[in-house]
Formats: C-alpha cells, structure tokens, sequence
C-alpha cells in the first residue's frame, strides 16, 4: 500500500518537486513547493476525515493534494493534465493499484479552477485545500507592479478549513490585514476559485463557508 510517507521519500517526487519550484520562482508566482504542497496534502485528508471518508479514501486524498502541482515542472499553462499524467506514471511504478492511481490522476487533472471540475470526494477534497491556501508566506518576491495577487498573499495572515462532521459545513477562515489589501480584492482574483470550493463541497454533500476578519460571507 502507498502512503503519502513514500511519496515524499520517493527520489524522483522530489527532483520534479524542486524544479516544479524552480519554474514558478522564476515565472513570478506566488510558492507553489513542499510548503503548499504539504499544507494541500493535510487539509484534503482533514477534509475527508472530518466527514468520516473511509482511511483509504483519506489516504488517497493527502497524495493527491502533496502531487497536485508536479506539473508545474513541465510548464505552468495545463499544469493541472501534465500534472495528472506523471502522478499517475509514478503511483504505478511504485506499485499503486491502478484504479487508486487513475482516482489521484481524475483528482488532480480537475484541480485547476479553469476547467476543473469536482467528479470525486478526492478531487472535491483537493480543489478546496488548494484554494483554501492563501497566505504572506507565499509571497517570495514582490513584483513591482503592485499585483493584486502579491497584495491578497501578503495581506493575509492567517487561513484554515474547518470541518463540522455534523453538519458537513466546510469553512475557510481567513485573517487579512486591511491596511495591505481590502477584502475586495480578495474577491476580485479568488471569486471563481470560492464558487468551485462551493461545488465541491456540494459534491461531499456538505456546504463551503467562506469566513473573512470573523465575518461569515458566503
């Protein structure tokens, strides 16, 4: 059986790791290496296990989420089905069953806010850690554009999920300091991302929240 503890300790995860890391860095976008990776990686399995998914299915989930931007080693445009592919290749030759490895492939090939959609309780999981991660950590370099995308990271303090396993509600709790970025720029770059995380928290049968400075907004 593969755990996540493999993936991390499989050499060649993290060679496409670090140069998926590479690319970004030099591309301009905010971290997308082991950090946010590992952070995708606990909140998908946090999802599914605080609405008591079976073990596997939460197992499944963490790889997924640690896996889910592997694409970005290839090329940030598609990086979602680039992605996909090589998960699959590498879950396979470490023996993974093979429709566990095409479940993690479906998940990750719908990431991504552009065309993804939520067709699994995996996919469903990831699509909402990954938007959920919206931090100043991730922030390496500021562009001297004033881009909005570096002003929400760095106004944001503080961001993590929250999982009623009764009422299935899934909320996203975000401190952002309003003297760096008002909320509505928030809103301006993360709108669409909020309403993929409110379809896939649908698909868990549960509802998302999104929760902003304590104020619930949606």
């Amino acid at each position: 059986m593969v755990k996540i503890e493999d993936i991390k300790a499989d050499v060649e995860v993290t060679a496409i790791m670090t140069m998926s890391a590479k690319q970004i860095e030099a591309l301009g976008f905010t971290e997308h290496s082991v950090r946010h990776s590992s952070i995708v990686s606990k909140w998908s399995g946090d999802i599914l296990r605080g609405l008591h998914a079976d073990p596997d299915r939460i197992r499944l989930a963490e790889i997924a989420g640690y896996l889910h931007d592997i694409g970005n080693a290839v090329c940030r445009e598609g990086h979602n089905q680039s992605g996909a592919m090589m998960a699959y290749q590498i879950l396979t030759r470490m023996g993974m069953d093979y429709y566990d490895a095409l479940d993690i492939m479906m998940a990750i090939g719908n990431h991504d806010e552009k065309f993804g959609l939520p067709v699994s309780d995996i996919s469903s999981a990831l699509i909402i850690a990954d938007k959920a991660d919206v931090h100043r950590s991730r922030v390496k370099h500021v562009r001297q554009d004033n881009n909005i995308h570096d002003r929400v990271n760095l106004a944001a303090e503080k961001s993590y999920l929250s999982v009623d396993g009764d009422t299935r509600e899934i909320a996203l709790h975000i401190q952002i300091n309003t003297e760096l970025c008002p909320v509505m720029d928030y809103f301006e770059i993360y709108f669409k991302r909020m309403q993929l995380c409110r379809r896939a928290a649908e698909f868990l049968g549960g509802k998302f929240s999104l929760v902003i400075n304590n104020l619930q907004l949606l």
